[in-house]
């Protein structure tokens, strides 16, 4: 793939789960309305005290290596399980958000398939 495609999007995804990860701790985003079951989900990771914070905590993580373009690969691998249950997410319980959803997982996949060089071995 093109290196300075590579790079916009490498960055491009770095800093959106920068601000999402970091909406996490901070909530500087406005909500989005949500169907009761997604809601719920959401209400439950609030409540357990730690499961968004470490999904934001990861988010922030990863999107720093990507920005500084530091252990991208590693951080390709730890984002695509987040990837798959953000996409799940929207799939089955909010469905209004899979576009944003779906970039996120596009573009990981493309930055693995840029990547799978150095992936490949895990295979």
């Amino acid at each position: 793939m093109n290196s300075k495609l590579t790079m916009v999007l490498r960055i491009l995804l770095g800093l959106i789960l920068v601000v999402f990860g970091a909406n996490k701790f901070f909530d500087f985003m406005p909500h989005m309305e949500m169907p009761e079951a997604a809601g719920n989900l959401m209400g439950a990771m609030m409540a357990s005290g730690y499961m968004l914070k470490l999904v934001g905590a990861t988010e922030v993580f990863v999107g720093l290596l990507l920005l500084t373009k530091k252990l991208v690969p590693l951080a390709l691998v730890v984002l695509a399980p987040i990837s798959v249950n953000i996409i799940l997410f929207h799939v089955f319980l909010a469905p209004a958000g899979i576009v944003p959803a779906a970039v996120v997982a596009i573009i990981n996949v493309l930055l693995i398939y840029d990547n799978w060089s150095k992936l490949k071995i895990l295979v």
